[in-house]
């Protein structure tokens, strides 16, 4: 099987995964807003496949994840958002693979995520929902504050998960590792 034929059914299975667990560990946090376990998944691939691999896991996982639960409302400002996400945590990951230094590296993930986040749902999905939906922008960021801070701990959480696969996807796919 060619590289290019590889890399399209692993980011399928990547998508898949991600729907799998938007859909089925939703662990509730706020009023209206759970966990998104899908991010899990985005992280890993943006960490072991980059940035390109990453964003299309988010954006196609969201669709998918969108489109079995309810329709397209939501839809458009997460994928973008997601897109963002993770394009610069994908970045961020590979630049920081040549790093020796632990501590220096863990404080650039944390920081890359919280701004990616926010860039990515804070500014992008809002202001696209303010598009779509007629509203002050400023009323969609505040509606977008707990899927911000949800979706940062999810990824922050991630991290250690991240390290450990990243070792297991060099050893079986090291063509496609970055």
């Amino acid at each position: 099987m060619s590289t290019h034929t590889k890399q399209i059914c692993l980011i399928a299975v990547g998508i898949a995964l991600f729907v799998a667990l938007s859909l089925c560990l939703q662990v509730p946090v706020f009023e209206n807003y759970y966990l998104c376990l899908g991010y899990v998944v985005m992280a890993v691939y943006c960490y072991s496949f980059g940035p390109g691999s990453g964003a299309l896991v988010g954006c196609l996982g969201v669709v998918l994840y969108c489109l079995v639960i309810n329709g397209l409302r939501g839809m458009p400002g997460w994928a973008l958002g997601n897109i963002v996400i993770g394009v610069l945590l994908g970045l961020a990951f590979r630049a920081s693979k040549k790093w020796t230094k632990p501590v220096p590296r863990a404080i650039l993930h944390v920081a890359i995520i919280v701004i990616s986040v926010a860039l990515g749902i804070l500014v992008i999905k809002s202001e696209t929902e303010s598009l779509l939906y007629a509203q002050p922008f400023l009323i969609r960021v505040g509606k977008n504050v707990y899927a911000f801070v949800a979706d940062t701990v999810v990824l922050i959480v991630s991290l250690p998960i991240c390290a450990i696969l990243d070792i297991q996807a060099k050893k079986m796919l090291p063509n496609l590792a970055k």
